[in-house]
């Protein structure tokens, strides 16, 4: 019982080689993959995906670095999208101060758009958030999302966290739950496993980020959803927990999350 709970089998990478990736998933121990989208076509291609797939679910919305190209019609085009049956979030949104492909104003106008849909629409949401730590928190707040006090208007799930652990304590605090990647399988992780060893594991998921963020001992090579099962195993090392204790309650956890039955 494995969910990745952030995957891109939407990506170009995979498109010519896609029968090998979707036999790999059906022969492996994953139950869940959640296709997350970052433009509109592939959040379009998520949700085809997911129509198709028994095991696949799909998130629609616009990466940060791709909100220079947004604008109303594709706003309500992915309203469209998320009305589909087996899309359940808006995402991946949030805020990318790393490459600064978009400018800051821009990303965060189109943040919080997107957050009012996913407000309208009671969906949950999945942040992206790189170096970009206070507008993120900030505009969380200002939008509604958290509260202190109060459960989150709706889900947050801060993807692939990196943070420190004093903002994952904040976030869980506020009601968020955090995903981990395969990055915490990396010799430099300290921060990582510092947020893992504080932050009990029924607020944290497992995900790969596919096709990118490949988990040691694949470090180097293109990743696949199939990987997640490593990223488990170091949060179970981590936690001092059987690996298949860690896998079920991460599954039952992000299947809770995006409401699957």
């Amino acid at each position: 019982m494995l969910f990745d709970s952030h995957a891109h089998l939407n990506s170009e990478e995979y498109q010519s080689k896609m029968p090998l990736l979707i036999a790999a998933i059906e022969a492996s121990d994953l139950s869940y993959v959640m296709n997350v989208g970052f433009d509109l076509p592939s959040s379009a291609l998520a949700a085809e995906q997911a129509a198709k797939y028994p095991w696949c679910y799909a998130a629609v919305g616009v990466h940060p670095h791709d909100t220079h190209s947004m604008d109303e019609s594709v706003l309500q085009l992915i309203k469209g999208l998320a009305r589909k049956p087996k899309v359940k979030a808006i995402g991946e949104i949030g805020l990318d101060y790393h490459y600064e492909n978009t400018q800051r104003d821009i990303q965060q106008y189109w943040f919080r758009k997107q957050i009012e849909l996913a407000l309208k629409l009671s969906m949950p949401i999945i942040i992206h958030d790189r170096e970009a730590n206070d507008d993120v928190l900030r505009i969380l707040k200002e939008e509604g999302v958290l509260a202190a006090g109060k459960k989150p208007a709706v889900g947050l799930l801060m993807h692939c966290y990196s943070g420190s652990r004093e903002l994952a304590e904040q976030y869980i605090k506020l009601g968020a739950t955090l995903s981990i990647a395969g990055p915490v399988t990396y010799k430099n992780a300290r921060k990582t496993v510092e947020v893992v060893e504080a932050i009990d594991l029924s607020h944290l998921l497992v995900e790969t980020d596919s096709p990118y963020l490949t988990p040691e001992p694949f470090r180097g090579k293109r990743n696949t959803p199939v990987n997640v099962e490593y990223t488990a195993r170091k949060v179970a090392d981590i936690k001092g927990l059987p690996y298949e204790e860690v896998a079920r309650i991460t599954c039952e956890n992000a299947r809770r999350f995006f409401g699957i039955e």
